[in-house]
């Protein structure tokens, strides 16, 4: 017997039919023998729905606030949960993110887990009970509810994994496992049957919507398997594991895009140390995450340097960047928003070459400009017009054949 978290995404629970279904599913493998700790999202479109709501009430609502009112999208699940587990016949308890002691820091809504105590998780297995936990949400060292940011379930989830010292982590979701890119662009997208911590928090952090980035740091740290399955089907999933020899010999291993990125662009910018230090400090002061730097060749002393954020963060990164400008003497502040970034993850390329010569050539046939390029051992993303993502995608996925299955290995 072995214990298991099963993470329920908001698609999952939408209705009281799909929350009955989940209910089987964790019944099921109950019968097998594991113990199960369930973590659960708000159902689908609750926390959109809060959030508009806070937003008619003030145009720049509190931030603690807003925590404690999202937290309440979980509970809702969990102790509907609950209900259908103890109607099924089972002994089930919900417990909020308080109860089962998951510590964060105070940065509201984007908040970091520090540390889990589980001591009512691990009475309530004890007693045979199956806890179903909320996910997204925890409190800070003055008892303040925080939560985690958009997909911050996932994470809640594969922390209590290994804090648990679980044998797995199940993520089910609306689809049933990590493709080579996103079917609904790609039709010939084909299913992963496994890929590595690395790739799989390139993928995260490029924009591809199946795991959050943090949930796979946590799991690539304290070395949790993860498997990403439907909730609406038996189909196997994909598992996210460690890296072994034969992912190598697949040189790339997906495409991910992602259209919600803004270009900023600091023109006459003057070439000395300290600059770019003042102008990304107060950024990241602001918790606004900057993915691609470019900075210009010097010229007469003065520089361009251009970056990405988040285009949700687009606003008050601007508002931070034309203060500084004015403060060090700068030139015109160019902001760019249909843009998007679209990459290439496989850990196969640390040991092939010409990878990034074949994706430039691909996209230059078909006419499609790069603005900005970045690159990692394992990574490459270039940003382009946000109007030809669909055009870039497909052709990359054709140019790399990812649509056929991998060489079986000797």
């Amino acid at each position: 017997m072995g214990l298991i978290v099963q993470k329920y995404g908001g698609t999952s629970l939408g209705t009281v039919d799909r929350i009955k279904n989940v209910a089987k599913k964790v019944a099921a493998a109950k019968a097998k023998g594991d113990d199960i700790v369930v973590v659960v999202s708000a159902m689908s479109g609750e926390t959109d729905r809060l959030l508009k709501l806070a937003r008619q009430v003030s145009d720049y609502p509190d931030d603690r606030e807003v925590d404690m009112l999202l937290s309440t999208g979980e509970r809702v699940t969990i102790a509907l949960l609950a209900m259908a587990l103890n109607d099924a016949g089972l002994k089930a308890k919900s417990f909020t993110g308080r109860q089962v002691g998951i510590i964060t820091d105070s940065a509201h809504t984007k908040a970091r887990i520090e540390k889990i105590t589980a001591e009512r998780i691990y009475e309530a297995l004890k007693d045979g009970i199956i806890p179903v936990v909320a996910g997204f949400q925890g409190i800070d060292d003055r008892s303040d509810v925080t939560t985690l940011g958009r997909g911050g379930s996932d994470t809640t989830a594969v922390a209590l994994a290994a804090a648990l010292k679980a044998e797995a982590c199940i993520i089910y979701t609306d689809v049933d496992g990590i493709y080579t890119t996103d079917p609904n662009v790609c039709s010939s997208a084909r299913k992963l049957e496994k890929v590595s911590y690395e790739e799989m928090l390139e993928f995260a952090s490029l924009g591809a919507k199946v795991l959050q980035t943090r949930s796979v740091e946590f799991a690539m740290k304290y070395n949790v398997p993860v498997l990403v399955c439907s909730s609406f089907n038996n189909k196997s999933g994909t598992w996210v594991t460690r890296e072994d020899p034969s992912m190598e010999q697949v040189v790339v291993s997906g495409i991910a895009y992602d259209k919600n990125q803004s270009k900023i662009t600091m023109t006459g910018v003057p070439d000395r140390p300290g600059i770019a230090s003042k102008i990304f400090g107060e950024i990241a002061a602001a918790n606004i995450v900057v993915d691609m730097i470019i900075q210009n060749v010097s010229q007469e002393g003065l520089t361009d340097i251009s970056f990405t954020v988040p285009r949700g963060d687009l606003k008050e990164a601007a508002l931070i960047v034309s203060k500084i400008s004015k403060e060090i003497g700068a030139g015109d502040l160019q902001i760019k928003e249909d843009i998007a970034k679209v990459s290439m993850v496989g850990v196969g390329m640390r040991s092939h070459s010409g990878v990034a010569a074949k994706m430039f050539q691909t996209l230059a046939s078909e006419g499609i400009n790069i603005m900005m390029i970045s690159t990692s051992e394992i990574k490459i993303s270039c940003v382009i017009d946000a109007k030809y993502t669909e055009l870039a995608v497909r052709s990359l996925h054709e140019a790399f054949q990812l649509g056929k299955d991998p060489v079986s290995k000797p």
